[in-house]
């Protein structure tokens, strides 16, 4: 099956405002979401970025009412400040590697659901998607089994080094900010750009 890279970092709104959608790209042109979070405190300095938390003032709260503007136009909850959108990164971005891991063993669970439920979880429900009971929660929501193990496997040295390959392969393909999706080698990023995303994929 044909594929979409999809970079992104789990504590990112913009992400959580295109998720959806991308999913429902994935299922109508038959493609397979290839899950590469990213750190964007690594990836942004690295191509002359500056994380969200270090960007002016001024355009931090642009940022954040363009994204109001976006969650109104497409009927989606956004919480403008959620007590937990600052945290750890390893276990919400772990999870979805190990999911994505676990699904090419075989095992049983919806990738796509669980990738879209722990942005919701933060930017919709302001819930702490580094807690393991939240994230066990969600991973359960998404069919996903041996849940213990799947968050011990997310914490492990293997899925936090894939996580960090994730970082320097964005900055290699010039990914510039989340989300980024790749259709057969084009970079396409935002969530507003999903249009154009469907575009390449409607030409192939």
């Amino acid at each position: 099956m044909e594929t979409i890279d999809y970079y992104y970092s789990t504590r990112s709104n913009f992400t959580y405002l295109g998720a959806a959608r991308l999913n429902a790209l994935a299922e109508k042109y038959s493609r397979k979401i290839v899950h590469r979070p990213i750190i964007l405190s690594v990836t942004m300095p690295a191509i002359g970025g500056l994380p969200f938390d270090d960007r002016p003032t001024m355009l931090r709260n642009y940022a954040m009412n363009d994204a109001l503007r976006w969650a109104e136009y497409l009927g989606i909850s956004l919480q403008r400040e959620p007590i937990h959108h600052d945290g750890p990164i390893e276990l919400p971005s772990g999870i979805v590697i190990a999911a994505q891991r676990a699904k090419d063993r075989g095992e049983a669970g919806d990738l796509n659901l669980l990738s879209l439920k722990v942005v919701e979880a933060l930017w919709r429900d302001d819930r702490d998607i580094a807690n393991e009971k939240v994230i066990t929660e969600l991973c359960e929501s998404a069919s996903f089994e041996n849940l213990p193990n799947l968050i011990e496997e997310a914490l492990s040295p293997a899925v936090q080094a894939e996580l960090e390959r994730n970082c320097r392969e964005a900055i290699m393909r010039g990914v510039i900010g989340a989300p980024t999706y790749f259709v057969d080698g084009e970079n396409f990023y935002g969530q507003d750009r999903l249009d154009f995303v469907e575009r390449a994929l409607e030409a192939l």
